[in-house]
């Protein structure tokens, strides 16, 4: 798994739990899935430190822009368009 994409997964997991006034229900068992999207976050945080201090070159573009992908837009749900 990527750095974009355990980001996207963290962010699925966590939008699983949220209202619709942005609260996050922290119920029996929803302890393991926000511990399982922290994990996936902190995965993600590591992937994007190890870009600092990387200049844009043609062989690592590709990874600036997945984050820029995923970073940059709002969560879009599995079949919704990006």
């Amino acid at each position: 798994m990527t750095g974009p994409e355990h980001y996207r997964e963290a962010e699925r997991l966590i939008k699983g739990l949220t209202t619709d006034t942005g609260a996050v229900y922290v119920e029996d068992g929803n302890e393991q899935v926000i511990a399982l999207a922290q994990v996936h976050a902190t995965l993600a945080q590591a992937a994007a430190t190890a870009l600092i201090d990387e200049t844009p070159r043609s062989d690592c573009f590709s990874n600036y822009q997945a984050w820029q992908d995923v970073a940059g837009s709002e969560y879009q749900g599995p079949g919704e368009a990006r």
